[in-house]
């Protein structure tokens, strides 16, 4: 997976003439904040978004596409026509948004950080329905500006005090699909557990990735989470320090759909690579009824579901 070459132009003509030293050195430090969950507070400059662009945008937008493509597969007749991207960030989850639905012709973005924001429209000019997109500066506790048929929530609810909380208040202002895409971290996937009871105690229908609506069934020191695989530019790979051309990029999501979304019926989930022997695989599954299984699949057999790792 690659930025789309609109938003890889876009991030270019902002980093023509900037010299990436300086840069790979912010991008280290705002890895650092991440890390020690001081989240955007470590970006404070128009330079560090670019070092950000640069180095995590790449990752966040193969986290979204991914989760976008699965959701688009459990809800194939889903078309939304409106999109919030709430702590929009430069605009990750819209552009992948936009990837994944084109039937979107309104989008609004949302971010408290005034660098973010500058920078997201900025590279929205590089895109027909960004570049008429509203953009405002708020938070996640801010009033939402209406309702929305895909609301879109990436790398942020670790900046809230009470996820759960805050997610059942913005679910009010979703008239189709909430996604949200997070780390895949064992943190980040318990913070996610916590926000989808809620989502359900309130009427969502778990879209993906879950196939039911039971407790999760996933116990540490396991975790669910997903692995995408992206190609790195040269910037990205200055920025990462790395030497690879390729990046794996470990993720969490939810989809929570309202009941007017249609959904096909739910499928087994693999949760892990197969064990593989020379005359079958062994399938560890988390099924619809709620439940982990293993199942044993003879070589050459045709498999069907989802990889969750």
């Amino acid at each position: 997976m690659s930025l789309p070459s609109a938003l890889q132009a876009g991030i270019a003509r902002l980093a023509e003439g900037v010299s990436r030293r300086p840069l790979a050195e912010r991008s280290g430090r705002i890895s650092e904040g991440y890390r020690a969950r001081r989240t955007s507070a470590s970006v404070d400059t128009a330079d560090d978004v670019l070092a950000y662009a640069l180095s995590r945008m790449p990752g966040t937008f193969a986290a979204n596409e991914d989760a976008l493509e699965r959701l688009a597969l459990r809800a194939p007749d889903f078309a939304p026509t409106s999109l919030l991207d709430l702590g929009c960030g430069p605009g990750t989850a819209a552009w992948a948004a936009l990837e994944a639905f084109p039937t979107i012709e309104r989008a609004t973005l949302v971010d408290s950080n005034a660098h973010f924001l500058g920078v997201a429209r900025d590279l929205a000019a590089e895109h027909p329905v960004l570049a008429t997109a509203d953009f405002v500066s708020g938070n996640l506790a801010a009033p939402l500006p209406g309702r929305f048929d895909l609301v879109t929530i990436s790398y942020a609810l670790t900046e809230l005090a009470d996820p759960a909380a805050a997610i059942a208040r913005i679910w009010e202002s979703c008239s189709g699909v909430l996604l949200l895409v997070e780390p895949g971290t064992p943190r980040d996937h318990e913070r996610l557990m916590a926000v989808r009871a809620r989502l359900i105690e309130q009427g969502a229908a778990i879209a993906a990735p879950c196939p039911h609506h039971a407790p999760c069934p996933v116990t540490a020191p396991d975790w669910c989470h997903f692995t995408v695989r992206l190609s790195r530019t040269r910037d990205h790979m200055r920025m990462k320090g790395g030497t690879l051309g390729y990046e794996d990029e470990k993720f969490s999501y939810l989809a929570a759909a309202r009941p007017e979304v249609l959904l096909d019926p739910p499928q087994p989930r693999i949760l892990a690579r197969p064990a593989e022997t020379k005359f079958d695989l062994t399938l560890k599954l988390c099924e619809p009824d709620g439940t982990l299984a293993h199942r044993k699949v003879a070589t050459g057999h045709i498999l069907t579901g989802q990889p969750g790792n």
